[in-house]
């Protein structure tokens, strides 16, 4: 009886811990389905991506990390495509809308580059300007290597680029009880609790409400965590080495770091970065934010990322 009663009490602890503080919805917010809706299909070798492409003009790509999607820039897209330019926002394969297959080696870097660059080919984009974020950074880098003529200016946004001062929240070794976690998170037994300390971590003060969260949380309960578990199993705990590729990039780059950020920390690698980018110090810009900056200050990466884009070279 009492072993019930205490199983019961941890259900409701776990259930009851919401992932958002703030129940009022915005004017004219969106809502995962409507963002679901706005979204086109492409087939890939290993599966379905499902992706964004908005406005006309000169291409970009905003690219997410993990665990969110596209969804991360749901804010940025349409001023961006008010400033002049064609949104390319994919969810890479084991997130957000996009298929996740079964097994593990499909979900490596070098795997998610190549998936991104038959979606750019596909689309008819030969070269674009490129955002990413944190796990992003790795896909891209990989991209460079596959093809370092693709890119034309590159966006730097609380990305992994060295282990110095990657801090990731998550860290497992692979084995049954990175699987068993991984059911929890699908299964909705710690799904809120793993988001409200994603977003406790990574926001200066979590001002999510309940549309803000589903879009985070809907791909879980729909069972994409194969791809969280190849990351936070395998790629985060061995980085890899990307020097041979910074030391070819000869683009313009601009970085636009979220400072307060725990996870992924710019002081640590401020220098071997800067030098190994080649990034100018006018074009380094500080955002009073931690991880998710995209949540709380995407008026003005908008601005920063229009002024760099539009910047004579």
């Amino acid at each position: 009886m009492k072993k019930s009663i205490a199983f019961v009490l941890i259900g409701i602890l776990l259930f009851s811990c919401k992932p958002y503080q703030n129940t009022k919805i915005r004017k004219d917010q969106i809502t995962y389905e409507d963002f679901r809706i706005d979204q086109r299909t492409f087939p890939t070798d290993d599966g379905i991506i499902k992706y964004i492409d908005k406005g006309n003009g000169p291409a970009i790509v905003l690219l997410h990390g993990v665990p969110t999607s596209g969804w991360l820039y749901r804010k940025m897209i349409d001023p961006l495509v008010k400033s002049g330019f064609r949104v390319i926002v994919p969810d890479m394969l084991g997130y957000g809308s996009s298929d996740s297959p079964e097994g593990f080696e499909i979900y490596t870097a070098e795997n998610h580059a190549k998936r991104l660059l038959q979606l750019m080919e596909g689309l008819g984009i030969d070269t674009w300007s490129h955002a990413m974020h944190d796990a992003g950074g790795l896909w891209t880098w990989e991209l460079m290597k596959l093809a370092p003529n693709k890119i034309e200016k590159l966006i730097v946004l609380n990305t992994i680029i060295y282990e110095d001062g990657f801090y990731p929240p998550v860290r497992m070794k692979p084995g049954k009880l990175a699987k068993t976690a991984m059911w929890a998170y699908r299964n909705g037994v710690t799904t809120n609790t793993l988001l409200k300390n994603l977003f406790k971590q990574g926001l200066k003060e979590n001002t999510l409400n309940t549309i803000d969260v589903e879009g985070y949380k809907t791909p879980l309960l729909e069972g994409k965590t194969d791809a969280m578990y190849y990351f936070f199993s395998q790629t985060c705990n061995e980085l890899p080495d990307y020097t041979d590729i910074f030391e070819n990039i000869d683009i313009p780059v601009t970085v636009i770091w979220g400072i307060h950020d725990t996870m992924l920390q710019w002081p640590p690698q401020q220098r071997r970065a800067s030098n190994a980018l080649k990034v100018k110090e006018e074009d380094i810009h500080f955002i009073d934010e931690k991880h998710f900056l995209q949540e709380t200050k995407a008026k003005e990466i908008v601005y920063k990322i229009t002024a760099f884009l539009k910047k004579k070279v």
